[in-house]
């Protein structure tokens, strides 16, 4: 996972912002004085102000920092109020759950200010704030932010050179269909189960169950997801337990190496994030544990009972998405790949009037949308390529429907670069090619039980004109997707269909 592709290097320059970000601002907030709980709650900040604000332009993005107080200074105040008060602090702590999940359908801006807000109630549990310190945190965050905001929009502002790519709206529902919605009651029931269990394991430490089944639900949108994803965070907070056994117990809180430690799990915390949720745990776990270095409190049974408690909280989001309002994986997936085939239609279209002459089409930005519609693909299709899979013919089939799919973003890209040739021509037979390719999405989109029968693509000399070579490429590509797309998932998959 270290090695995976990393275009312009954007992932490693992410990460050692997010170092400098971070460390800036704790620097801040040791400068002023202020206590190790406010520096680790300014760092908290901090590290969320980075890894979570991703609307799809720097204003946008200034303006979601902006807005980060506004949702985290009153769930301080509430959860510092109500410490002390068992019952309304649970009830406050599964209201900001639901209000943080179902925030997401305002698209980025409401995902991190509910990120945000969840995780100011759960620092103030992790460091047991209390009321009186209240304006230290209040000074420590926003210090934070403003030294977050300085290192992102004005001392190395990376999107401006590189915009970020939007990421793909949500599938489509309505009332308690809609998935932030479902989310939203699923998420609440996955942490009230986390919270009971948690707290008859340790009235303490009982949020951490809580964080696992909050986490859990970022970023999936069906059951299999779900049981992937708390699989991935299990298995990073064992490994990641293991390491801070031989690394964090031994240092004892010592300061300079804690900081530097602390720095290398950030970097590793942005870094791994994209391709690897186990290897992003195993980096919050280490510094979970060096947090509680410094707070003088780490000892092995702690870091036990923190596997304890992540193990209640993804058993929490299983039992919420297989019980209430679930989604299945077969259904998730073929919603997802539908967008990605009307991507590839669309980018056909465009790419045929741009070289027909109409200035004013553009493949490009289908092209760049198939490429993130193709992960939240290869997301959903997660749970049946995964290792422990048992269902070997889904396996299988999901397989093949990736590869193909990659053929089809493969092919796209080579159609937007000859669409961006002002020397291409124009071939009578690219209309021809384009209507084919047309056709076989029509026939792989179309309902269920619809007799749209796919044919064999003909058998084309290669052409000497790019783009069609790059149109019957896409042609046999969407042909066989017939194969896997259209018949029982759970039938065998006939090899070359």
């Amino acid at each position: 996972m270290f090695v995976a592709p990393d275009p312009g290097r954007l992932r490693l320059r992410n990460s050692a912002r997010a170092v400098v970000g971070v460390g800036l601002a704790v620097a801040v907030a040791e400068l002023c004085g202020l206590s190790l709980t406010a520096s680790i709650t300014g760092g908290l900040a901090a590290l969320l102000a980075l890894f979570t604000v991703t609307d799809a332009s720097v204003r946008a993005q200034r303006v979601t920092t902006a807005l980060l107080p506004a949702a985290g200074f009153p769930v301080l105040a509430l959860a510092t109020t109500l410490h002390g008060v068992p019952l309304a602090r649970d009830a406050g702590f599964l209201a900001v759950v639901f209000c943080g999940v179902y925030a997401r359908r305002w698209g980025p801006r409401g995902h991190a200010l509910g990120i945000f807000a969840f995780m100011m109630f759960f620092v103030t549990q992790f460091l047991h704030a209390l009321p009186s310190q209240l304006p230290e945190l209040y000074t420590a965050v926003g210090l934070a932010l403003l030294a977050a905001g300085a290192v992102r929009f004005l001392l190395w502002p990376i999107e401006r050179r590189t915009p970020p790519a939007p990421a793909p709206p949500p599938l489509p529902g309505t009332g308690l269909a809609r998935p932030t919605t479902r989310q939203a009651f699923q998420a609440t029931a996955a942490c009230a189960f986390a919270l009971a269990i948690g707290q008859a394991l340790s009235e303490d430490r009982w949020y951490w169950a809580v964080g696992t089944a909050w986490w859990i639900f970022v970023n999936t949108a069906s059951r299999g997801e779900t049981l992937v994803r708390g699989f991935r965070r299990v298995l990073g907070t064992v490994v990641g337990i293991a390491a801070g056994l031989l690394i964090a117990v031994p240092l004892h809180g010592a300061p300079g190496p804690t900081a530097a430690l602390v720095a290398v799990c950030v970097f590793g915390i942005f870094y791994t994030a994209a391709p690897s949720y186990s290897w992003m745990m195993f980096f919050v776990t280490v510094m979970a544990g060096l947090l509680y270095g410094l707070l003088g409190v780490l000892h092995p049974g702690l870091l036990l009972l923190r596997f304890e408690e992540t193990a209640v909280g993804a058993l929490g989001a299983a039992l919420a998405v297989a019980l209430i309002l679930p989604v299945t994986t077969h259904a998730a997936n073929d919603a997802w790949i539908q967008r990605a085939l009307h991507c590839v239609r669309a980018s056909t279209a465009a790419t045929h009037r741009r070289l027909a002459g109409d200035p004013g089409a553009d493949p490009a930005p289908h092209a760049a949308e198939l490429e993130l519609l193709l992960a939240r693909v290869r997301m959903a299709l997660a749970p049946l390529v995964h290792p422990l899979s048992p269902l070997r013919a889904r396996k299988a089939r999901a397989r093949q429907v990736l590869a193909l799919l990659d053929t089809c973003a493969r092919e796209v890209r080579g159609l937007v670069a000859v669409a961006a040739d002002p020397q291409a021509s124009h071939d009578a037979r690219l209309a021809a090619a384009c209507w084919r390719v047309e056709a076989a999405v029509e026939a792989l989109t179309a309902p269920a039980g619809t007799p749209a029968a796919l044919t064999a693509p003909a058998a084309h000399p290669a052409p000497a004109e790019p783009a069609l070579a790059h149109l019957h490429g896409l042609e046999h590509a969407l042909t066989a997707l017939a194969a896997p797309l259209r018949t029982d998932p759970r039938a065998p998959l006939t090899v070359g269909a």
